[in-house]
């Protein structure tokens, strides 16, 4: 007979193994691929795409933009780029990246590009959420049991999960100062860190609040989850498969004629700034990369827009790369102005890794800034537009973009223009259907066009004297325009009449085959203002 410890051994790890099986199914099951879906569907398209040659047009406005930008705040140098959906359309540079040898700044430069490596940190634990690994969710103290026994401000606080720390709501303070000067920690000054705690400056999962020391965390999640530290995970998955291979974490492997001096500038002079080693905080801030092969990086956030049946080909899912872009306590910035300075009220947000601002005019910037002793980069890309813009400079807290001049040139000098809405085709099939239907107002020939609240909400009758009453005004109906989606379900399409204009607005529900459940029209005469 076999030996009842070895069995209780045996039928205990079968277990194991079966729970961690189950475990990870239903951790990677949210983001399984979707079997069933409308191969119909039309995404929203570009008409009339003409953005690449509008901004080869602007190269030497936008030059000077860049070069009167670095002069005015004294930064020693500057790479930039701009990029049209997967490829970079544009780029230039100005000045130099080590004032000792005078080497000028070039495409292939390497530049500290701090805070913007936080969307990889967060990109590298979304595609570890995909394969199941982890949760969103999940305790931070799963991964750090030092932090059990954390001290929250309050009985009833939330316990930090990594989604507060992905959207910088795990209630820490404000720590750029500090954190900054933390860059090449070692394992065992992060682990005294652990052991000593955190001090809160809010409630978790209620207030954005900027926070380095989240990101470092994340950093070590990655470490704990794959079993390789997060510079080499994030290399191997994310940098290398987007042919990032001028890429790198500590500064003294990149070769010394590309590698970027960080300098400050006081009393009139600029003052060298030593780059620290690659340390624990490094997640939050430590990459070191070129424009030309950040671009690449941009191409890819675009790559996500517009939501598509296409086959994935990239790093993560499209889906993924849309969750980062989409803002988590979102803030009303009800004094904010546009790029032409004019007031203009924006509700802004922190996503994963990303900052996200909609202006009132309906523009949608994806963006982050970095900075470091001796640096400060930004970048910002238009998913609706499909243009990104990126610049590196090597002056400590000073941004080399100039957002809101980039930003009127674009979209004020230049007009670039959106993708359109598609019009699917149920939707144009119920409007020629509707203008049928006005034409000839009988309930028994078109009832079964109608969802059932329709006459139930306002009489057939009734609603018949109006189109009369409104026809009468208009006078004979000329031509249709093209209707104007406002999703798949419903939209306005223009009557153009002997009198003036008609306006019909209609929406479908929600059944399998959509029937209408929302009929408005309105007139509008010549004499109208």
């Amino acid at each position: 007979m076999k030996n009842p410890k070895h069995l209780l051994l045996f039928f205990s790890l079968i277990a194991f193994l079966f729970s961690c099986k189950q475990e990870t199914e239903q951790k990677g099951k949210t983001q399984s691929k979707l079997k069933n879906y409308q191969t119909d569907y039309l995404p929203p398209t570009f008409t009339n795409d003409n953005r690449t040659e509008k901004i080869l047009g602007a190269k030497q406005e936008i030059h000077i933009l860049f070069e009167e930008y670095a002069q005015k705040r004294n930064i020693p140098g500057i790479s930039y780029g701009i990029v049209v959906d997967d490829s970079m359309t544009l780029s230039g540079n100005y000045g130099k990246i080590n004032l000792e040898t005078e080497e000028k700044a070039t495409t292939n430069s390497c530049f500290r590009i701090a805070s913007m490596t936080k969307s990889f940190t967060a990109m590298a634990i979304l595609k570890l959420r995909d394969e199941g690994l982890l949760d969103l969710d999940d305790p931070l103290s799963n991964y750090f049991p030092k932090l059990a026994n954390l001290g929250y401000l309050t009985s009833d606080a939330m316990e930090i999960d990594l989604e507060n720390l992905l959207t910088m709501t795990a209630g820490f303070p404000e720590d750029n100062p500090w954190g900054d000067r933390h860059l090449d920690d070692s394992n065992e000054e992060f682990e005294q860190l652990l052991s000593e705690g955190f001090s809160f400056s809010n409630v978790p999962s209620y207030e954005y609040e900027y926070s380095n020391t989240g990101y470092a965390l994340l950093g070590q999640v990655i470490n704990k989850v794959t079993g390789i530290t997060y510079q080499k995970y994030i290399t191997q998955n994310i940098l290398l498969p987007l042919g990032m291979k001028d890429t790198y974490w500590e500064f003294e492997e990149v070769p010394e004629n590309i590698l970027v001096k960080g300098y400050a500038y006081d009393q009139n002079q600029w003052i060298d700034e030593p780059l620290l080693h690659d340390g624990i905080f490094g997640s939050m801030g430590g990459m070191i990369t070129t424009i030309k092969d950040f671009s690449k990086y941009v191409s890819f956030h675009l790559s996500a827009w517009p939501a598509r049946s296409e086959p994935e080909n990239g790093p993560i899912l499209r889906s993924s790369l849309r969750e980062m872009h989409t803002p988590k306590f979102p803030r009303l910035a009800s004094k904010n102005t546009d790029w032409n300075n004019e007031l203009c009220p924006t509700l802004v947000g922190y996503g994963y890794g990303l900052g996200i601002t909609q202006y009132c005019n309906g523009v949608i910037r994806v963006s982050h800034g970095g900075a470091l002793p001796g640096f400060a980069s930004g970048y910002a890309f238009y998913p609706e537009y499909g243009i990104g813009v990126m610049a590196f400079g090597n002056l400590t807290y000073t941004s080399p973009l100039p957002y809101n001049n980039i930003q009127q040139l674009l979209f004020s000098t230049l007009e670039l223009s959106p993708r359109k809405k598609s019009v699917s085709h149920i939707l144009e099939k119920r409007k020629n259907q509707l203008l049928s239907v006005i034409d000839n107002w009988d309930y028994n020939t078109h009832k079964n066009l109608f969802a059932d609240n329709f006459i139930l909400d306002r009489s057939w009758e009734a609603r018949g004297k109006q189109i009369s009453e409104i026809k009468k005004l208009s006078g004979k109906i000329d031509s249709v325009g093209s209707l104007r989606p406002r999703n798949q379900l419903r939209g306005d399409v223009t009557l153009y009449a002997e009198n003036g204009n008609i306006n019909l607005f209609f929406t479908l529900n929600p059944e399998a085959d959509p029937k209408i459940q929302r009929l408005d029209l309105t007139f509008k005469s010549e004499n109208d203002n």
